[in-house]
C-alpha cells in the first residue's frame, strides 16, 4: 500500500495514477535568484506554483505537512507572496461564474489568507495547531476537509487510496477511498469497527465471535463470511456476500443473507433487497459499475475517487440514466466519455472544480 508522500525538501509535480496520488507544487527558495532578464520567466513560475498551491488547498486532502509547505513557499520572499495575491485575484475573478457552489473555497481560501496578512492563525507560529482549528469541524461542505471525528480516526485513506488491514488472525478489512475508521478493542482483541465515514469490506476466515462495525445509528455484525459497509452522506449502506450479517438499530433489526443489502440513516431502515453480485464490491476489482444509475449520483460517486469536484448544473440530465463499467485508474477518460453521451459542456474551474452544463 503507497501512501501520499509529500518530501519536505522538494515537492514533485502532482499526478494521477491507480493510487490517485496528489503532490503539492514544488517549494524551492531560490526560485527568485535569477538574471535581470529572466525576471519574468521567475515570475510566471511562481505564479504557476502558487495555482498548485491553490489546487492543494482546496484539494480535500491537504494536511499539516501541506500547511508546513506552504508556509515555507509563501514566505520565502516578497515575490512569492506578490505572486500568491496576484493568483488568488485571478482565481477569485474565475470563480465568480460558479457562484454559490464555490462559496465553500472561497472561505477556506479566505482562512489561509487571514494567516498570511497576520502572521498568525494557521501559517503562523501556531500552524499546526490552527491546522487543528480548521479540519476539527462537524460540518464539512463537499469534504474539502475532514470532520473532527474524521480527524481522529485511527486508520484513514486518502482520494483513490484502498488499504487493507488484518485485524488479528482471522480478520481481514480492506477500506476503500475517503474512509476513516478506529478498531473498537475489548481486553485485547479487536472486535469490531467504528466506521466514521466512507466504506468498509470485511471478511472473516474462521467462524468465531461476532465482528461488528458500528456507522451512524447502527451496527452490523456477523460471525463468518463476508460483508461490506459504506457510509456515506448520513447514509449507510451494509451489503452481504457470504454466510448472514444481522442489522441493529434503534427501528428494529433485520438479517441478510448472501447477495442482499438494507439501507438506513437515523430516521429511517430500508426492506431487505436482493443486490446484483457482479455491481457488489466492484470497487475492489478497480471499477465502477452503474446500473440504470441517475447520472447525478453516478458523477457523485465518481467524485469520491478523484481530486477536485464535478459539478453538474444541468438540472435536465441529473436524471437521465447511465448503465457502465468505469475503471477507477481512468475516471477523467470516463468523464469524457459522459459528456460526450450526454451531450455536456464542460468548464474547468480553479481547484480542480469541473463545470457540466
Amino acid at each position: 500500500m503507497k501512501w501520499i508522500k509529500r518530501p519536505a525538501a522538494l515537492w514533485r509535480a502532482c499526478r494521477h495514477d491507480s493510487k490517485m496520488r496528489f503532490a503539492a507544487p514544488a517549494a524551492r527558495h531560490d526560485t527568485m535568484k535569477t538574471p535581470e532578464n529572466h525576471r519574468d520567466a521567475s515570475r510566471e513560475m511562481l505564479l504557476q506554483q502558487a495555482w498548485q498551491w491553490l489546487r492543494v488547498l482546496h484539494s480535500g486532502v491537504a494536511s499539516a505537512e501541506d500547511a508546513r509547505g506552504f508556509r515555507q513557499w509563501v514566505h520565502a520572499s516578497a515575490a512569492h507572496q506578490s505572486a500568491y495575491q496576484e493568483a488568488k485575484r485571478r482565481w477569485d475573478r474565475l470563480k465568480q461564474p460558479a457562484g454559490a457552489l464555490l462559496q465553500s473555497q472561497a472561505d477556506l481560501v479566505g482562512a489561509y489568507e487571514h494567516g498570511l496578512r497576520g502572521r498568525r492563525a494557521f501559517l503562523g507560529a501556531a500552524a499546526s495547531t490552527a491546522v487543528v482549528a480548521l479540519v476539527a469541524v462537524n460540518y464539512s461542505p463537499w469534504g474539502l476537509w475532514p470532520t473532527s471525528s474524521e480527524w481522529r480516526a485511527d486508520y484513514r485513506t486518502g482520494t483513490g487510496e484502498q488499504r487493507a488491514i488484518d485485524l488479528g488472525e482471522h480478520v481481514h478489512l480492506t477500506l476503500n477511498t475517503r474512509t476513516n475508521a478506529s478498531p473498537q478493542v475489548k481486553g485485547h482483541e479487536v472486535v469490531g469497527l467504528d466506521l466514521v465515514s466512507g466504506e468498509a469490506a470485511i471478511e472473516l476466515t474462521l467462524s468465531g465471535q461476532p465482528f461488528f462495525v458500528r456507522a451512524g445509528v447502527g451496527s452490523a455484525a456477523a460471525a463468518y463470511g463476508q460483508f461490506e459497509v459504506r457510509h456515506v452522506a448520513q447514509q449507510v449502506c451494509v451489503s452481504c456476500i457470504a454466510g448472514e450479517v444481522h442489522l441493529s438499530h434503534p427501528l428494529g433489526g433485520k438479517t441478510l443473507k448472501a447477495n442482499e443489502q438494507v439501507i438506513y440513516d437515523a430516521v429511517s431502515v430500508s426492506r431487505v433487497n436482493a443486490v446484483d453480485p457482479q455491481v457488489l464490491s466492484s470497487w475492489r476489482r478497480g471499477l465502477l459499475v452503474f446500473k440504470q444509475t441517475p447520472l447525478g449520483d453516478a458523477l457523485d460517486e465518481i467524485n469520491r475517487y478523484r481530486p477536485g469536484r464535478v459539478v453538474l448544473v444541468n438540472a435536465a440530465a441529473r436524471t437521465k440514466n447511465v448503465t457502465g463499467h468505469f475503471a477507477i485508474a481512468s475516471l477523467d477518460l470516463a468523464l469524457i466519455q459522459l459528456q460526450h453521451v450526454f451531450g455536456l459542456k464542460a468548464r474547468a474551474l480553479p481547484g480542480g472544480l469541473l463545470l457540466l452544463s
